[in-house]
Formats: structure tokens, sequence, C-alpha cells
């Protein structure tokens, strides 16, 4: 890009034509051959007593004038270029790197340094005399990288008005107003500078001119959003009808998901579609079946767990609805949404009419450190925990528990299988059975099958303990009260310091203030010892057998009037001592 040097008026150049065309007419007609004489002498001379940024170039030819001009210039222009900053800082930069030069030949050529028969070149060259700028050479790419660089930090980006929904209220970001360098009138005042530069001017400076940026969010707008959607939304809660299901939401749910954001020069609401299904999907059960209502300890404390209708629908029909209903006023916050509902079996009118609400039994018990124990104590403890018995219903711990094997996270473990020791899957959930025992045994629950150990192992309330064997026996107690049953288990496992402990504990209303009785043991009968071989062959003592019995007497809650007595008689056979003796060659065992 080329800035071409200033030009004497168009009056004067009008009235010196005239001129110079009469002159040169009377000298036509008056001297002949003057007018090939005066264009004999100018040639392509620079006019004289012209100047270039100062430099006198007149009466040169067009290649001295260029030479001249350069030398000039070279002095000149070999400084950085002074650039003042908005708020009074200056700076530098290199005007060869900046892409600017002067054409020396363009400028000499606009000087009038050419070939020319035209009346007003021959005037100006015996009449001329005009100091001109120099034609100035611009690369706006380097100018323009420079101008970046000499300005990096005065340009501040506007800061758009902005509306937020929080948990804890609408929050504002007040609009700031932005500023830019103002390119052209930029580059116009450093060109203005470096012609300055040339014309001999050692304080040139060029200011460079930052305009105001105005933000596309304005107060007003932040005013007008705040005031026709983030307070209405913010004001109440909202209901979402999904036909049969309705799901309310607070504003701290939904304000998270909720933002506002600038859609040609105004905020305009947006939802999170996915997170709102999130919030929709966590009160129901979702797009899928529904889920029954429960109970559950909360905080060491009994809560019901409301049930959750399968809701299938559109999320966009959702995002829609809340969009539309946020902004009503109270008493009109509320949707319908097209949806396609199913309602849970058991609903949490269901679980309130439970009344579980108190801890009714609870009883533990402790065994040896032992892995195995650790293993399947503890597994049929996770199984079991958090079963719900509704009035009537009958527990079975075979049925709950299902077959121990190794696919349902049980390992070997000691078990009692005619009258011995064996090794089996399973070993050691026979605890878990004593413990939930005692805890129905105590909340006056039903007995409807237990059997005892066949011999009797000391580390279990006498008389008052159960065993089981998948398929063969089992633990099974009813809940015979008018009120549901909880049962909650925990294990803390045993480990070289400590034994494992197996807890129990059972929430309902209170029916039964239950106490027992134990008699003495009886009937004592000895053990026998017996030799055995093979690899699953175990040694260790026997102990005598014994019959005991235990009474388990009913009252009313709160009540003193013995209701009912139930007496329990246990039969234990002898444990039999084993001896182990390897094995005949040739038998097989």
């Amino acid at each position: 890009m080329s800035r071409d040097p200033k030009r004497p008026s168009d009056d004067r150049e009008s009235s010196g034509a005239k001129a110079v065309v009469l002159i040169l007419g009377v000298l036509a007609l008056l001297a002949g051959g003057g007018y090939a004489v005066a264009g004999a002498v100018a040639g392509d001379k620079v006019p004289r007593g012209t100047t270039i940024a100062g430099i006198d170039v007149g009466g040169r030819s067009p290649a001295r004038a260029e030479r001249t001009l350069a030398a000039g210039l070279d002095e000149r222009l070999g400084s950085p270029l002074s650039v003042a900053l908005p708020g009074g800082e200056t700076t530098e930069i290199d005007p060869a790197q900046a892409g600017l030069s002067v054409d020396t030949a363009a400028s000499v050529a606009d000087a009038g340094g050419r070939q020319s028969w035209a009346p007003d070149r021959l005037w100006d060259f015996f009449t001329g005399g005009e100091d001109l700028d120099p034609v100035v050479e611009v690369d706006e790419s380097a100018l323009d990288a420079a101008l970046d660089e000499a300005a990096e930090g005065v340009a501040q980006p506007a800061v758009d008005g902005q509306v937020r929904l929080t948990a804890t209220g609408v929050k504002t970001t007040k609009a700031k107003v932005g500023s830019e360098l103002d390119v052209e009138a930029a580059r116009e005042a450093v060109v203005a500078a470096y012609v300055a530069m040339a014309g001999g001017d050692d304080d040139a400076s060029a200011e460079l001119v930052v305009r105001d940026v105005e933000p596309d969010i304005d107060d007003a707008d932040v005013d007008r959003a705040v005031e026709e959607f983030a307070n209405p939304a913010m004001s109440a809660p909202v209901s979402l009808d999904f036909g049969d299901a309705t799901v309310s939401l607070d504003p701290q749910q939904y304000a998270p998901i909720v933002r506002l954001k600038a859609v040609d020069g105004a905020l305009e609401p947006a939802v999170n579609t996915k997170k709102l299904v999130g919030l929709v999907d966590a009160a129901t059960a979702g797009d899928g079946a529904p889920v029954d209502a429960t109970v559950a300890l909360v905080d060491g404390k009994p809560k019901v767990v409301p049930g959750k209708p399968g809701v299938t629908y559109d999320p966009a029909d959702v995002t829609d609805a809340l969009l539309e209903v946020v902004v009503r006023r109270e008493g009109r916050r509320s949707a319908e949404v097209e949806a396609k509902v199913e309602k849970p079996d058991f609903t949490t009118k269901d679980a309130r009419e439970l009344n579980i609400r108190e801890q009714v039994s609870t009883f533990t018990t402790y065994y040896p450190n032992a892995e195995y124990r650790n293993v399947n104590i503890g597994r049929a403890a996770e199984i079991i925990d958090g079963t719900v018995l509704a009035p009537g219903e009958t527990f079975s711990m075979n049925d709950t528990v299902g077959e121990r094997t190794r696919e349902n996270g049980f390992t070997e473990g000691f078990i009692i299988s005619n009258g011995i020791l064996k090794e089996d899957l399973g070993g050691g959930v026979s605890q878990m059975a004593t413990t939930l025992f005692n805890a129905a045994f105590f909340a006056g629950l039903e007995d409807v099958e237990h059997k005892p150990h066949s011999f009797y192992i000391d580390r279990y309330p006498v008389g008052r303990e159960a065993t089981v064997a998948w398929g063969a026996i089992d633990l099974r107690f009813k809940n015979d009260t008018p009120h549901g049953i909880l049962i909650d288990t925990n294990v803390t496992p045993g480990d070289a310091t400590g034994t494992g402990v197996v807890t129990a504990t059972f929430y309902s209303t209170k029916y039964w203030d239950i106490t027992s009785k134990t008699g003495e043991r009886y009937d004592y009968t000895q053990p026998t010892t017996r030799t055995l071989s093979g690899d699953d062959c175990y040694a260790y003592e026997g102990s005598a057998g014994f019959s005991i019995n235990v009474w388990r007497y009913f009252r009313r809650a709160g009540e003193s009037e013995l209701e009912r007595t139930e007496k329990f008689n246990t039969v234990y056979t002898p444990s039999d001592g084993v001896e182990c003796k390897p094995a005949k060659a040739g038998s097989g065992g």
C-alpha cells in the first residue's frame, strides 16, 4: 500500500494551468519556437526548488533525485519510532520491521520528475518549488503485528453481564465496557509519524487510539433477565406431572442445571437436559421397571424409602415443561408431561403402614478367628441385611441366602456331617443362623422351623441355637405380629488379635415383651472315639451329650400379665472324638 504525497490545491493548479496556457499561447504567437525550447530545458527533471521531506531534489534528473532523497532519508529513518500509549506510557517500534519504507522512485515521480510537454508540467518546472511528503509503502500485516505487540495489554475485552441461578439464590455479574485498539487510526498515526521522521522531526511520535467496546449483554439485559426469569424461577418449587406420577423439584435442585446464556444480545434460559433427566429419574425409576418402596436404616433409624414409578417420556418434553413452569406465579407452578407410567406393586403408603419405627430385639454372637468364617458369615449377613418381612410373611434363611457356592461368594469351611466335623462349602454360616434365631426369639416371632446342632458348641447359647444345610435343614420364622419387620445384620471380622462379632437387630413396632429361662442340663450321654483315615480326617476330643429345656414367656408390650409360654426341648448327641490313622496301602481310603 502506498501513501501519496501532498499536492498543491486544486484552485492553484487550475489558475496556474490557465496562466501557463495563456503565457505559452502568447509566447507561441510572439516567440515562435519558445515552447519547444522550454520543453527541452525542463526535460524529465524535477521542478526547480522542489523538496521531498525537506530534502532538495529540484532541478535534478529522476535518478539523481532518487539518490539524493535516499541518502537524506537514511540518516533520518534509522531510529525507532516512538509510540504513545493510553495512560501516558510510551514504547517504540522498528519502522522496517513494521513494514514501513519510502518509495523513492514514486516520490520523485510524484514530485514531477518525469518527461512531459504538458503546459502545467513546464510551468511547475520553471515556477515550482513545493515541499512534498514522500510516498510511503506500508506492509499492513507487518504493521498490524507491530501494533499488536506495542499495544499488548492496552486492549481489554468487554465483560458480558451474567445471571446465575444457585442453590443460595440469584447471583449477577455486572457488565463491563472493554477497550480495543482503533487499528485504522493507529495505522494512520504511525504512518504520519513516520513521514514526520522522514521530514527530520526528531520528536515525531504516533499516538495509539483506543476505543470502547460495548458488551453484548449490558446491565439492562441483566436486570431484565433477573426480573422476567431468574427471580420467578427461584420463587417456589415446581411440579412435573407425568400422568399418575408427580415429581416435585425445589429451586435448590434445579438451579444448578438452569443457566442464562447470551443469544443475539439477550440472556435466554437453557436447561441441561441430561441432568434434568437425572433429577426426574432419581424421583422415579426412570425409563424402566418401577421400584417398590421399602424401609431401610438411615443414620441408625428405620426410614421409609419411597417407591418409584417407572416412567417413560421424551426428555425434550421435560425440558420444555420446566422452562414453562418456573416463571409462573405460586399456585400455578405445575406442568403436565406426556408419559407412560407404571406404578410399583409395593407403594410408599404400603411401606409406611408397616409401622417399622423402633428396635424390638437384637442379639450378638462371637466366633473364633478363621478366614473361612469371616468370608462365609460376612457373605450371608450381606445378603440378609435389609430384609423386610410384612405381617404374616415367613423368613427362610435358605431361600434368602441361596446355595452356598463359590459363585455366590462362599468358600470351604467346617460343617457337622454324620456327627463329626467335615470340610465343605459354606462352613460357618450356622453362626448367622443362630444369631438370627435368637433375634427372632426375643422379637416374639413364631418359630416355624429350626434345628439345633447335633452336638453342643459352647460359643452358642445352650438350647437356643440353630444350624442350616442347603437342601436339608432350614431356619424359618414367621412374622405373626401386625407390624412389619426390618432385619439388620452386621459382621465385624475376626483377626489375629480378636474374635469375630455377628449381630442381628430387628426393627418394628414393639408388640411383645419377651423373657426366657434356661433349665439345667440332664440325661448326659458319653462320647466314643472314632478312628478314621483319609485326607479329610481331622482329629479332636469328644464331648458329652445332654438334654436341656428353654422357656419363652410372652407379655404384651408394656404390660405385666403373662399371655403365654413356649417350651423348647433340645437333645444334644455326644460329640465323638476322632483319631486319624494313615490309610492302608491298596485300601482306596
